[in-house]
């Protein structure tokens, strides 16, 4: 029956949740074991991406709905983890998090909240410099047939001719892959001293 097929997904929902929680902890649990800062911080990427996965099962087995997730929750929930996940490196972040009244399918909204993750993340380890006060501002709006999301800080900025198909940084070539899998348009608006905006426009799904 349709009630008994809801049930086993709330269940797989609920187990998936859990069995990326404990790959989390088992990385927490390594983390201890290392002395190496860059190991460290690798380590620490990882559980944030784990995390930011399982929070969306974790919302779907909350949810009426198990084919889609309240984003504006998860955004929430998410952002808020990663600004105290770094808040001890000397610095802190004003967050500010605007997201309407968005509802993503599953295979839309876990590659939009791992680009979020690997955004914000970005944006909290290089965008400001040691003892200065950040801004970070996460914004998510349908326009029609499409969402817009926007990831934007106040930071140094990057340089203006950034290519995300030949960078060096994991985050944002994740960004990229990411964002060609939902079928995303990419814009990146920055300066030096001005600060970074990610705009990623796609298709409402």
């Amino acid at each position: 029956s349709l009630e008994e097929k809801e049930v086993l997904l709330k269940e797989i929902h609920h187990r998936v949740k859990n069995n990326l929680q404990i790959i989390s902890s088992l990385l927490n649990l390594q983390s201890g074991l290392v002395k190496d800062g860059h190991l460290l911080e690798i380590l620490r990427e990882c559980q944030n991406r784990i995390r930011s996965m399982a929070l969306i099962h974790e919302r779907l087995y909350r949810s009426a709905d198990l084919s889609r997730v309240d984003f504006g929750e998860y955004v929430n929930g998410l952002t808020t983890y990663l600004v105290r996940s770094y808040a001890g490196d000397s610095r802190s972040f004003d967050l500010h998090v605007d997201v309407q009244d968005v509802s993503l399918s599953v295979d839309v909204a876990i590659p939009c909240g791992l680009i979020i993750n690997e955004l914000v993340s970005n944006c909290l380890k290089h965008a400001f410099r040691p003892g200065e006060r950040g801004e970070v501002t996460v914004t998510l709006c349908k326009e029609g047939e499409r969402h817009l999301l926007r990831v934007q800080d106040n930071g140094v900025g990057l340089p203006g001719n950034i290519d995300l198909k030949k960078t060096e940084s994991l985050g944002l070539q994740l960004v990229e892959t990411l964002s060609t899998q939902i079928g995303a348009a990419v814009e990146v608006i920055t300066a030096p001293g001005k600060g970074t905006t990610f705009a990623i426009g796609f298709r409402a799904r």
